[in-house]
């Protein structure tokens, strides 16, 4: 729209441009934002004391998560609350990685239950929203169960792991890491064969972003 609109400067740095600028649509970064709730001004917006009473609860949320005596119940209704605190506040999401709840979150996905699985997933998926979060995810051995989810789990559950790998994959490190784990990529080839059309849309687009990297 900017360059339709007869700019030949960027929008960002004001440098001139070229006359017929090549550009490259960024696919990754298009569908991380579509699978993103953008927050209204009026959210933005809310008093202080909203926001530390948000922080509270979700410490309340973590710890009935962590806890080992909380039931799947339990835990499942903690997953569901902390999934909407972190899709919108940022500090929530770097209080809910540095409590320890990424190691019980990944428990959930390993749990063989299917709801409890799809909770946890779209939790690590907002965490990795962070860039700070990105690499320590992989480090935490996320990808171990992304990959076993892209094989076996609902599909749900198939097409927020592939957009997890791509929210991953912003970061080149990661690109290498998940190019060089076994099954990652030919995972997301056979979900592009057989999968629905959402399972589809999601592993093209994280091939996409991890072909970026030239050994893949």
């Amino acid at each position: 729209q900017w360059i339709d609109s007869g700019n030949r400067t960027c929008p960002i740095t004001k440098l001139p441009l070229s006359e017929n600028p090549s550009l490259i649509p960024n696919h990754a970064l298009r569908s991380l934002i579509s699978n993103f709730a953008h927050v209204s001004p009026k959210e933005s917006s809310r008093p202080r004391t909203h926001q530390e009473h948000s922080q509270s609860q979700s410490q309340a949320l973590i710890s009935t998560l962590v806890s080992r005596s909380s039931s799947n119940a339990s835990k499942l209704e903690s997953l569901s609350r902390l999934v909407r605190l972190t899709k919108r506040d940022s500090l929530i999401r770097r209080k809910v990685t540095e409590s320890g709840a990424v190691r019980a979150a990944l428990d959930c996905v390993d749990s063989g239950n299917q709801v409890l699985q799809e909770k946890s997933l779209s939790l690590l998926l907002n965490l990795s929203l962070e860039d700070d979060n990105k690499v320590g995810l992989v480090a935490d051995g996320v990808i171990r169960r992304i990959v076993a989810v892209l094989r076996v789990g609902s599909p749900d559950c198939k097409a927020i792991a592939a957009t997890l790998l791509t929210s991953l994959a912003v970061v080149e490190v990661n690109k290498a890491t998940i190019g060089s784990y076994p099954d990652a990529i030919s995972a997301l080839v056979y979900l592009l064969r057989v999968g629905n059309d959402r399972e589809r849309k999601e592993s093209a687009t994280a091939l996409y972003a991890l072909c970026s990297f030239m050994d893949n």
